[in-house]
C-alpha cells in the first residue's frame, strides 16, 4: 500500500509542492470566489489526506476551471490542475445532471442541430427559451450559444476537398473537432488552403471522436476514455502507417488529447505525442526551417489584438501563433495582457458560474474595449465565444487571419 501510495503522488509532482502559494496568486477563481480554497489547498495540500481518506475529498473542486495558470506560475513543476481534476474523477459522488450531459455531448447535440440549424439558432435566441434553460436546465439566460452550421465540415470536406488532397506530394492529417465541424467550418477550409498553398495534402482522420474536455469536466470520464481510445487509434494510424502528422486549430483539442488523455484518463500517448500538433506550431517551424514560404496580399490591412488562451500558455506555444502574425506586412497586432477569458468550455454556460465567468473575464473585456481592434484573435474557440460575447468583438483565429492575408497563387509557386 505505501509503495502504491508514493507512485500516486509522484505522479503528479505532489512532493514538489513547495507551499509558496504563487498557484493561488494566480489563480482566477481564487480572484473573484471567496468560497473557493485556492489551487494548493485544493491540489497537493488536501490531496495528502485524501490518499489516505477519500472523506477529505469537497465537491467544491468543482469550482476550478482547469485553466492551468497555476501550474504555469508553479516553480517547480507541480501539476496542481491534474491532482484537482483527477481527485474528482476518482472521489466524486455527483451524478452528472441532464444539462451536464448535453454540455458535454458535442458529437450527438451538434449533429442532431446541424439537421435543422436555422431553426435552432432562432430558437436559441429567444428569450422564453433562455428563460426556460435557465429555468429547467440551469444554463445561465445571459448565456449566448454559438450559431449552428447548416453544411458540416466534414460534408463540404468530402463534397469538394477529398478528391484533390491526392495530388500534393506531401501530407498532415487534421483532426478539426467539434467546433469546425459543427459551428464554423470555415476554419477548417482556411486550413486546407494554407496547406494546399505549401503544397501540403490534408487528410481526415479514419475515425474522429470529440476531444473530451467537456465530458472530463463534467464527470463522464469513462465516456472520455471511450472517445479518447477512438481518437488515439485514428492519430496512430495516421502518425505511424501514414507518416502524417496530425494538425490541429484549437488549443484545448490540442492540450487535452497530448496531456489531459495520459494525465487524467490513463490512455497511453507516449509513442505518438509529438504527432500531434497546432497548425500555427507546424508552419513556424516550417518556415524556420526553409521548407515552405508564405507570400500576402499587399493590399492586406488589419489591427488584431492577440488573446493567449490558457491551454496556449500550458504548453508554451503562444509564440508560433503570434511570430505567424507578425510576419504578415499589413499586420499591426497588439499582445493583450496574460488572462483568462473565464468561460473554460462549458463552465461558464452555467447558472452557479456566470457571475463568476464573467468577472474572471471582465478585465480583458475592458483591455480590448480601450485597444479597440479590428479583431480579436486567439487560438481557442470557447474564449472566442466568451470575448466576442462579452466585449462586442469579433474573433478570428490566427489561421483564419493567414487565410485571409495570404497570396494563393505566389505562395503555390514559392513552394513548388
Amino acid at each position: 500500500m505505501e509503495g502504491i501510495q508514493l507512485k500516486n503522488i509522484s505522479k503528479n509532482n505532489l512532493e514538489q509542492c513547495l507551499k509558496c502559494s504563487i498557484c493561488t496568486a494566480y489563480c482566477p477563481v481564487s480572484a473573484v470566489e471567496p468560497k473557493y480554497p485556492g489551487p494548493k489547498h485544493s491540489g497537493p495540500d488536501v490531496e495528502r489526506y485524501r490518499l489516505k481518506n477519500e472523506k477529505y475529498f469537497e465537491e467544491i473542486l468543482k469550482l476550478c476551471l482547469n485553466c492551468k495558470r497555476c501550474e504555469v506560475a508553479c516553480p517547480h513543476n507541480v501539476r496542481i490542475a491534474d491532482i484537482i481534476q483527477s481527485s474528482r474523477i476518482k472521489y466524486s459522488k455527483k451524478t452528472p445532471k441532464l444539462r451536464d450531459v448535453m454540455l458535454a455531448n458535442t458529437d450527438f447535440v451538434g449533429t442532431m442541430s446541424n439537421m435543422v440549424a436555422p431553426l435552432v439558432n432562432f430558437s436559441l435566441s429567444l428569450k422564453p427559451t433562455k428563460i426556460i434553460l435557465h429555468n429547467v436546465m440551469g444554463i445561465d439566460k445571459h448565456r449566448q450559444f454559438p450559431a449552428y452550421t447548416t453544411q458540416k465540415f466534414e460534408t463540404w470536406y468530402k463534397k469538394y476537398a477529398a478528391s484533390k488532397q491526392n495530388d500534393y506530394d506531401k501530407h498532415v492529417s487534421y483532426f478539426h473537432g467539434c467546433y469546425v465541424n459543427y459551428n464554423f467550418p470555415q476554419l477548417g477550409k482556411d486550413l486546407v488552403k494554407i496547406m494546399n498553398a505549401c503544397g501540403y495534402g490534408v487528410h481526415l482522420l479514419e475515425k474522429e471522436k470529440c476531444c473530451g474536455v467537456a465530458l472530463i469536466a463534467n464527470g463522464l470520464s469513462k465516456q472520455a476514455r471511450r472517445q479518447g481510445e477512438i481518437n488515439m487509434e485514428s492519430i496512430r494510424k495516421s502518425y505511424k502507417n501514414d507518416n502524417r502528422i496530425v494538425l490541429t486549430t484549437s488549443s484545448t483539442c490540442t492540450f487535452t488529447m497530448r496531456d489531459e488523455y495520459k494525465h487524467l484518463l490513463n490512455i497511453d500517448n507516449d509513442d505518438i505525442r509529438e504527432g500531434i500538433t497546432l497548425a500555427t506550431r507546424f508552419l513556424y517551424r516550417l518556415i524556420e526551417e526553409g521548407k515552405i514560404k508564405l507570400a500576402f496580399r499587399k493590399d492586406f490591412k488589419m489591427h488584431a489584438a492577440y488573446h493567449s488562451a490558457c491551454h496556449m500558455e500550458r504548453m508554451g506555444w503562444v509564440i508560433y501563433s503570434t511570430e505567424l502574425l507578425r510576419m504578415i506586412p499589413g499586420l499591426k497586432l497588439t499582445i493583450l495582457n496574460s488572462q483568462c477569458c473565464g468561460i473554460a468550455g462549458t463552465y461558464g454556460f452555467k447558472k452557479e458560474n456566470y457571475a463568476n465567468s464573467q468577472a474572471i473575464g471582465n478585465d480583458l473585456f475592458k483591455q480590448i474595449k480601450d485597444v479597440n481592434p479590428d479583431y480579436v484573435t486567439t487560438d481557442c474557440e470557447t474564449c472566442k465565444w466568451q470575448i466576442e460575447m462579452s466585449s462586442g468583438y469579433k474573433v478570428l483565429n490566427p489561421i483564419s487571419i493567414i487565410a485571409d492575408a495570404l497570396d494563393v497563387e505566389k505562395t503555390i509557386e514559392l513552394n513548388k
